[in-house]
């Protein structure tokens, strides 16, 4: 059981995709200017995500070694195709809010980088839960930024939507939230507080601090198996020699 729930745990913090393993940034920081796109993202992705690993997990013995990405886009492809129709069909707002976005579900590196890594070596249990765990994360981070930019770029929460609130007037609304570069800015503080709080929890624990430079998730743990260092080791090989030593 412990091991079910660090599989379905993963993707909430120790591998996020976005504030951890930094992948999938494009759509992510693309679409959320409201909570409505984001969450209608996060779900999107989330479906795509739990049904490519379930069939990817079902069928990883029968899948040829050589022409496994290929057929793993096909599948990814298929349920993004769902999705997309359905939205068309029932979400209309939503369809046209998240535009060439939604298709590029397909190529998302979050997607493409499960199936290959987890679903295609484990079973159906096991993918259906980090599936789930990693939709669940990337979900929470795109609400998160979502809330932010909407509120401080647009002054409302939820627009698009009955339940649309406007809190702040427009004079004192900060219209870099609705562009790019606000999306980088509150990305960036969400990443600093996640590794913050990873520091700080580990500083009480007196836990290794994990150093990872590496942009993959197998990568970052080779590497990181040869810098972990207590909190203690860190200081003190940051304080500058005393003299005569």
């Amino acid at each position: 059981m412990n091991k079910q729930l660090q599989i379905f745990t993963n993707g909430f913090v120790r591998e996020n995709p976005l504030l951890v393993l930094n992948i999938g940034l494009c759509s992510s920081l693309g679409v959320t200017t409201s909570i409505f796109n984001g969450l209608g993202m996060g779900m999107g992705m989330t479906f795509v995500l739990v049904m490519s690993e379930i069939v990817i997990s079902i069928f990883r013995k029968k899948i040829p070694s050589s022409i496994r990405l290929p057929i793993f886009i096909i599948i990814i492809a298929a349920f993004t195709t769902i999705v997309q129709l359905v939205l068309n069909a029932y979400v209309e707002a939503l369809y046209d809010a998240l535009g060439v976005f939604l298709p590029l579900i397909v190529v998302n590196c979050i997607i493409m980088g499960r199936v290959e890594s987890f679903a295609s070596k484990n079973n159906i249990g096991n993918s259906i839960l980090d599936a789930l765990g990693m939709g669940i994360g990337y979900t929470i981070v795109l609400v998160l930024i979502s809330f932010f930019r909407e509120l401080l770029g647009g002054g409302t929460l939820m627009a698009g939507t009955a339940l649309k609130i406007e809190l702040i007037p427009e004079a004192y609304r900060i219209g870099v939230f609705n562009s790019a570069p606000g999306g980088f800015m509150v990305f960036g503080f969400l990443a600093a507080l996640m590794q913050g709080l990873k520091i700080r929890a580990a500083e009480k624990q007196n836990k290794p601090v994990e150093i990872c430079t590496e942009p993959s998730c197998e990568a970052c743990n080779a590497v990181c198996s040869s810098k972990k260092e207590t909190p203690a080791e860190a200081a003190n090989a940051a304080a500058p020699a005393k003299e005569g030593e």
